[in-house]
């Protein structure tokens, strides 16, 4: 019965997908703000802070090309 219990434990999904999370956006399109990776990875991508990023969630929506535009305007 041991070789049971150590099969699911051999290639562990929930490891996996959450070490791809961290690699792109969930959708490379939108934005989910309620994802600390998405957030993550798009603050890095447009060289914000993970505040200014939500700030721009807010005022202009999930999209990713209508947040780089916002973000990247001349001030």
């Amino acid at each position: 019965m041991s070789e049971h219990q150590d099969t699911p434990k051999a290639h562990a999904p929930h490891a996996i997908h959450e070490d791809h999370a961290t690699k792109g956006p969930h959708d490379p399109k939108e934005i989910n703000p309620k994802m600390a990776s998405d957030i993550a990875y798009w603050s890095k991508e447009l060289g914000v802070t993970g505040d200014q990023l939500h700030e721009a969630i807010r005022a202009h929506g999930t999209h990713v090309a209508k947040i780089r535009a916002a973000l990247h305007k001349p001030h």
